[in-house]
């Protein structure tokens, strides 16, 4: 009988591993759901303004800086866009994005989106130019500079290598958010580009201690009971020393 071993031990680790896979696989589907919602909501959009099927001025539902009329496009400006290459040029971003988000912040993804959505559209309405302004863009700033200082403010490295790769995919874009772009491309709209910026950047604030966090270590733990352990000791031993009363 020399030399054998139960192999059933490992069974719990295997099982566990395999839960494990199986949740973050589950966790990769769910995140497309809004991700594919909201690509469709942008396409559903273009169809409906290019072939006339509502007689509706799809560019009038933009923002309009200023204007009580403009309102309207906080909420619908990033599902209209000018042109195929246009809108092609922001389905991309969008669903890598959109899925990240609630991928990696799946607990406070849906509420981030809301936010990120209404706070770029607002302050493009405050900053920006006296024009209609549509398409997705203000949108996937706020995102890529959500994300990418979500993961520097939690130092968690999962989510470190996410804010890395967001600014190596997007990092050569940034000189958009300035006005001088608009010398470089007269239709680009470097105002809704600068209020997603700064959009995702107060949210990624705001937001830093909710959601997914960096895992405390062990041995952190053992050194916060150990000096817990202390002080409940001095404590002890001083007894009532040290408390005044004043009359």
């Amino acid at each position: 009988m020399t030399g054998l071993f139960c192999a059933d031990k490992h069974l719990p680790v295997m099982e566990m591993n395999n839960k494990n896979v199986s949740t973050e696989k589950k966790r990769m589907w769910l995140a497309l759901i809004p991700t594919i919602v909201m690509v469709a909501l942008m396409w559903l959009f273009f169809i409906v303004s290019h072939t006339h099927l509502i007689n509706i001025d799809m560019f009038r539902l933009g923002i309009l800086p200023r204007r009580a009329d403009g309102l309207v496009g906080i909420i619908f400006s990033p599902l209209v866009h000018s042109s195929v290459s246009h809108l092609l040029s922001n389905t991309l971003p969008i669903l890598i994005l959109v899925w990240s988000l609630f991928y990696f912040y799946n607990q406070i993804a849906f509420k981030s989106l809301i936010v990120l959505w209404l706070m770029s559209g607002f302050f493009t309405w405050i900053i920006g130019r006296e024009s209609y302004h549509v398409g997705a863009s203000g949108l996937i700033f706020s995102l890529a500079f959500f994300l990418f200082f979500s993961g520097i403010f939690r130092r968690y490295i999962p989510l470190i290598a996410v804010s890395l790769v967001v600014a190596f995919v997007y990092g050569s874009t940034v000189w958009s958010i300035f006005p001088f772009a608009s010398l470089v491309d007269a239709d680009i709209s470097w105002e809704g580009h600068l209020a997603g910026t700064i959009s995702g950047f107060i949210l990624a604030v705001v937001l830093r201690n909710k959601g997914p966090q960096r895992p405390v270590k062990e041995w952190d733990e053992d050194v916060r009971e150990e000096e817990n352990e202390a002080d409940s000791r001095e404590i002890d031993q001083g007894g009532d020393d040290g408390f005044f009363l004043e009359n």
